[in-house]
């Protein structure tokens, strides 16, 4: 069973945000899926005829969101982390077996490479982007008095705000913290889906936004397959990303960027198969 995560803070606060959920999330999400699963095999019978996929889904599925809401309470409690206007993503993927489990809170996103009948290889969006502008999330803000605008000097930059409008002007519509805002829409629920992994799935890639702002998803997989070394994959797509942000995005601030490339299989020169993970982060905004 394998574990990769990224999660993107922002706000004044977000570096501590973000590195308190990173070192909580494994730890209680163990123990709330062994919790879950005690409980939950007591009254089954694996002899039947059972979707063992979806039972161990929905065990997953459990234990994320038990995890999350409690994480999101102790932040708010904490008593030397200020999470009332600032936070952080969480893009988490669990691999155990064939069979992978995906939770996403924010707007990093999750891209499969995966091949078609023709064997090229394409890529398939595992996650959605929680933008403010959603038309669920955005229903879910406005029902709660909050507000989805965009600035002028920004448009198509869709954010929430309070409903003076004035704060905190967050780009998402999920997020751990920004407790300014959980009484207005904005919420830590995570999103979580699965998909069982095929002979014709390459890899995966998890990335923060600073990505995915300059890099289209096409682009994206082809960067990590024509890297020679996996082990750099990352690091390749994380350099890229900037450089794109350098030609496209003059004169604005770069935001963070950070991924993770998670392999299925060996790779033609090597024998056995042990799955490879390349990460890299380049955590510094540039203005």
């Amino acid at each position: 069973m394998i574990f990769c995560g990224i999660f993107d803070g922002h706000g004044p606060w977000g570096h501590f945000v973000s590195k308190r959920v990173r070192e909580s999330v494994p730890s209680s999400l163990l123990c709330k899926w062994q919790e879950t699963l005690s409980l939950t095999s007591l009254g089954m019978d694996f002899e039947m005829d059972l979707d063992r996929n979806l039972h161990q889904f929905d065990i997953w599925k459990q234990s994320y969101l038990k995890t999350y809401a409690a994480i999101d309470h102790e932040l708010k409690q904490h008593p030397e982390i200020d999470s009332f206007c600032s936070g952080s993503t969480a893009l988490t993927i669990i691999k155990q077996g064939e069979h992978l489990v995906i939770t996403n809170v924010g707007d990093s996103r999750a891209v499969l490479a995966t091949t078609d009948d023709d064997g090229c290889l394409v890529p398939l969006q595992l996650t959605i982007d929680f933008k403010p502008n959603l038309p669920e999330e955005a229903e879910r803000i406005t029902r709660s008095n909050g507000r989805v605008f965009c600035l002028r000097d920004e448009p198509g930059v869709f954010r929430v705000w309070m409903p003076n409008g004035k704060t905190p002007g967050l780009a998402l519509s999920r997020a751990f913290g920004d407790h300014c805002v959980k009484d207005f829409g904005l919420i830590s629920e995570p999103d979580v889906t699965q998909r069982n992994i095929t002979s014709r799935d390459q890899f995966v890639i998890l990335a923060t936004d600073g990505v995915w702002d300059v890099i289209s998803n096409q682009e994206a997989v082809q960067v990590v397959f024509s890297t020679p070394d996996r082990e750099k994959s990352a690091k390749r797509l994380v350099e890229c990303a900037v450089r794109a942000w350098k030609n496209k995005k003059r004169g604005i601030a770069m935001d963070d960027i950070s991924a993770i490339c998670l392999f299925f299989h060996p790779s033609p020169s090597q024998k056995a198969a042990p799955l490879t993970i390349s990460k890299q982060a380049d955590m510094i905004k540039t203005f």
